[in-house]
């Protein structure tokens, strides 16, 4: 039984929409449990969003540092960013990010892993990749900042050091911890289980 098989007995009885905005919509629905009992169940739908691990030749990963006004902070992250058109890919998302947080093109691209952010109430889906075969944006081509964007931080870090980062709590992004973690465990396990992007 994979992740994605709905266990038998759930339907949604009814649904009102709450809010929408320019990222996600919010929505309650009620949900019929297996016994009959309706419960009304928040659910954020999220358009998804797609990272990118990216490894140089020595074995450095780029981290970006940026203002996260949520939280009131700037945070250690890998790029990434929102799949909000319909004709991106996530592996589309994942170079175009790469390319606009960090000034970097990916000659590889592997899935790394596929997460759910929040499964108890948004439908968001997060794709990590890990990019090699790393290359600079030409100075002319390179993208244009704003916003939080504007003054972000790009650093090269040794994954050892990165995942190091993690563990004490400096790096606390849901999708760069596991996107973390996964590729060192990947590069252990000498880059066995990725998929082809």
């Amino acid at each position: 039984m994979s992740d994605r098989d709905a266990p038998p007995g759930y339907a949604v009885a009814g649904s009102r929409a709450r809010y929408a905005g320019p990222v996600f919509t919010v929505v309650t629905e009620d949900v019929r449990m297996p016994g009959g009992e309706v419960a009304a169940r928040d659910v954020v739908r999220h358009p998804g969003a797609a990272g990118v691990v990216a490894l140089d030749a020595a074995g450095a990963v780029t981290l970006v540092r940026q203002y996260r006004h949520p939280l009131g902070a700037r945070l250690w992250e890998v790029p990434a960013g929102l799949c909000d058109t319909a004709d991106e890919a996530p592996a589309q998302v994942a170079r175009r990010e790469l390319a606009e947080e960090a000034d970097l093109r990916a000659g590889r691209l592997d899935l790394l892993l596929t997460l759910h952010t929040s499964p108890g109430f948004s439908t968001e889906t997060f794709h990590l990749y890990l990019a090699r075969d790393l290359a600079a944006v030409p100075a002319g081509a390179r993208f244009a900042r704003r916003h939080e964007e504007a003054d972000l931080e790009v650093a090269a870090v040794p994954l050892d050091a990165a995942v190091a980062m993690v563990l004490a709590g400096e790096i606390t992004s849901a999708p760069t911890v596991a996107g973390l973690l996964a590729a060192g465990r990947s590069r252990d396990a000498g880059w066995t289980g990725l998929r082809p992007a």
